[in-house]
């Protein structure tokens, strides 16, 4: 089976789980993400934001293909993008972090380290940049799809807490610590697409 990690861009936001493509909750504040849902125009809102930080700042996304089926994405970008964080308790990111936005797996896909595989491309893409962390905001109570992640799962991908709340504890991921990181992810990759070949872009770090 053939696997690929490409950046997120507008030509493949479409991709994109449909509740995703159009989700403005970290995009916009509080005030003006309701508004726009209200006004019906929240597609459009996601597609300005994304495109404004392709332009100012680079690539934010990846989405992970299994034989040319999208399975899964994560979306990233520094504090400065993301108003909705300023809303959170445990706010604001660090200024030497970028925000982890959202990531999500295809079930059927998950549990195998593909996510695991997304937050190190993640990690390796921001060192080259000269990034020293991942911050995020995790969620105790996640019962099922959101726009938090579950702050267990950032836990069990290397995330220590470094504002600890009830409910939303904010999280740091160490760039430079997942250098040694090891070849389970890719071993968990063979063992569920039962590939052969290794493909350099999901190469753990």
């Amino acid at each position: 089976m053939g696997r690929r990690l490409v950046p997120l861009t507008l030509d493949n936001l479409q991709e994109l789980p449909r509740r995703c493509r159009s989700c403005v909750f970290w995009e916009l504040d509080p005030v003006s993400g309701g508004a726009a849902v209200k006004a019906g125009n929240s597609a459009q809102e996601k597609e300005a934001w994304i495109s404004a930080v392709l332009l100012e700042w680079g690539s934010c996304g990846r989405v992970v293909y299994v034989d040319e089926v999208p399975v899964g994405f994560v979306l990233y970008a520094p504090p400065a993008y993301v108003p909705r964080a300023t809303a959170f308790p445990t706010s604001p990111v660090s200024p030497d972090a970028v925000q982890l936005i959202t990531a999500w797996i295809m079930p059927g896909y998950q549990g195998q380290g593909l996510g695991r595989v997304l937050v190190q491309t993640v990690a390796k893409d921001l060192l080259t940049r000269g990034f020293r962390a991942i911050e995020a905001f995790g969620d105790t109570r996640w019962e099922g799809p959101a726009c938090l992640l579950p702050a267990d799962y950032l836990l069990s991908v290397g995330f220590k807490t470094v504002r600890p709340h009830p409910t939303r504890p904010r999280l740091r991921l160490e760039l430079r610590s997942t250098l040694s990181w090891k070849e389970d992810v890719e071993l968990a990759l063979d063992r569920l697409l039962g590939a052969a070949r290794k493909e350099p872009a999901l190469r753990p770090l």
